[in-house]
């Protein structure tokens, strides 16, 4: 994630800001620029932005406006310019969200939606292709946010996943202690509202750039035969755990359910890597620890993790940052920020996420597949 600045004051800004701490002046995403706005009501001093927002400084250009969902704090994106849209980029995709009559869901809806933005903003920035769904089943994306249902016969629950383009996540996952419960039965190292968009867009992309590219050999030499039957390999998965020494070739425990689980688990964690990257370098965070012999984990760079390309450069910046991230989890008290290991076969899979997301001639090298 990138750190941004007021135009008004220099302020420094984050991503989710909706006002400028120091002059106040409300900010804005512009989604086409990358990039946050300070701005001035268009109705002029004392206005509330009902004509729409200005760039502050006097800006000519015509009013902007808001994404309706600011209205429920659950948004700070603009609508795009010249259009009459009401929502922003990110919350088109809405198709459903929760009742937001019912206590306590709108905090909770505002945690998915604060996570959703981030990974927009991911997908933007790396170019790839995402098409609004019109209708089901029309290859195009559509986020349903639901709760579980009251009085569901048998503890029925909404189960978060991906079918043709629909994500649903379930909105108990925004609920941190109820998301740590399920980690913790799970036995999960990592369980985060980020992680569950991050993983299921995985599945969307499978579908986009793999099934629909033509690229199901290539991605079969990788992660193995998505043609068997993934019920029965969920259910093996649930009833037996893992298989022993899965570390050495999966990123996690899930990743080895399925090759489908294992492409979306691998595509999470390439969008953690670049997008964590791309904040270290925003605040000029150097690694290093030097060892007596040779380059030790020393690195100096200076590149954009989302447009690099070669996937070697991102590696050598992710691997030390991780040893030292952990390292200060640890002197906190607190577990691994990154509690994963990259082995080689691991970079391998990763290294073909960076191709298909890049358009980059996939690699040939064929993987074993545990």
């Amino acid at each position: 994630m990138k750190l941004f600045c007021c135009q008004a004051c220099g302020q420094m800004l984050f991503f989710e800001n909706v006002r400028c701490e120091r002059c106040s002046r409300r900010v804005g995403y512009c989604s086409e620029g990358a990039t946050l706005i300070a701005l001035d009501p268009a109705d002029g001093e004392g206005g509330v932005g009902v004509g729409g927002w200005l760039p502050a400084g006097g800006d000519a250009s015509a009013p902007r406006m808001f994404c309706v969902n600011a209205e429920q704090d659950a948004c700070n994106w603009l609508v795009p310019a010249g259009t009459e849209d009401q929502f922003c980029v990110a919350c088109a995709f809405n198709r459903v969200i929760p009742d937001l009559t019912v206590e306590g869901n709108l905090e909770l809806w505002r945690k998915l939606e604060a996570a959703k933005h981030y990974l927009i903003y991911s997908l933007l920035l790396l170019k790839l292709p995402i098409k609004k769904s019109v209708e089901a089943a029309d290859g195009g994306l559509t986020f349903d946010f639901m709760d579980d249902p009251l009085g569901g016969e048998d503890g029925q629950k909404v189960m978060t996943g991906h079918d043709e383009g629909v994500i649903t996540v379930a909105l108990r996952e925004a609920n941190d202690a109820e998301r740590e419960k399920m980690r913790l039965e799970m036995g999960e190292y990592y369980r985060t509202v980020l992680g569950h968009f991050r993983h299921e867009i995985g599945h969307y992309y499978w579908n986009v750039l793999v099934r629909d590219a033509g690229q199901l050999e290539a991605c079969r030499a990788v992660f193995g035969d998505d043609s068997q039957d993934y019920g029965a390999a969920l259910t093996v998965h649930y009833e037996n755990g893992p298989p022993v020494g899965w570390q050495a070739t999966y990123v996690s425990s899930y990743a080895t359910t399925h090759p489908w689980e294992d492409f979306a688990e691998t595509w999470a964690h390439y969008l953690h890597i670049v997008d964590t990257l791309q904040t270290a370098m925003a605040f000029g965070l150097v690694v290093d620890t030097t060892t007596p012999e040779g380059d030790g984990l020393e690195r100096h760079f200076n590149f954009d993790p989302y447009s690099a390309g070669s996937f070697d450069e991102i590696l050598k910046a992710w691997l030390p940052l991780t040893v030292v991230v952990n390292a200060l989890n640890r002197s906190m008290g607190q577990a691994d920020l990154y509690p994963f290991v990259i082995t080689p076969v691991i970079a391998e899979k990763l290294r073909f996420i960076h191709q298909l997301v890049h358009g980059l001639p996939l690699a040939d090298a064929k993987l074993e597949a545990a």
